[in-house]
């Protein structure tokens, strides 16, 4: 079992900041790539950005340059999102995922954070 647990959504005014984390836990044996997606009120869910295990990035065009992921692979593997220059079209609940191992040979399977709501408004 693999628990991925989020954090660090809220109310914030446009042209502000945020930073969310999420902390995985359970059955890690490794976790290959890393990202976040969101989801809108009414629109389907979208991806934001990725950050495989060596700390190579991608981001979507709506967010690059804004926003920041990053992570720590340290006891528990933990990736962030910094979040910049926040735009009222930020607006949306923010999934992490992750690409888990949970054994040396085993295939890497999906993990789903259970969402943190955005809200940027003034």
């Amino acid at each position: 079992q693999v628990q991925l647990v989020e954090s660090g959504g809220g109310l914030v005014q446009p042209g502000g900041s945020l930073r969310l984390s999420c902390a995985a836990s359970g059955s890690v044996f490794s976790i290959d790539a890393m990202g976040w997606y969101r989801q809108a009120p009414g629109k389907q869910r979208e991806w934001v950005a990725t950050i495989t295990s060596m700390g190579i990035t991608n981001y979507a065009d709506s967010v690059k340059g804004r926003f920041t992921i990053s992570r720590d692979n340290n006891a528990k593997i933990t990736e962030y999102l910094q979040m910049n220059s926040l735009k009222p079209e930020d607006t949306a609940v923010y999934y992490c995922k992750a690409d888990v191992r949970t054994a040396w040979f085993s295939r890497p399977l999906d993990a789903w954070g259970q969402g943190t709501l955005v809200t940027v408004s003034s």
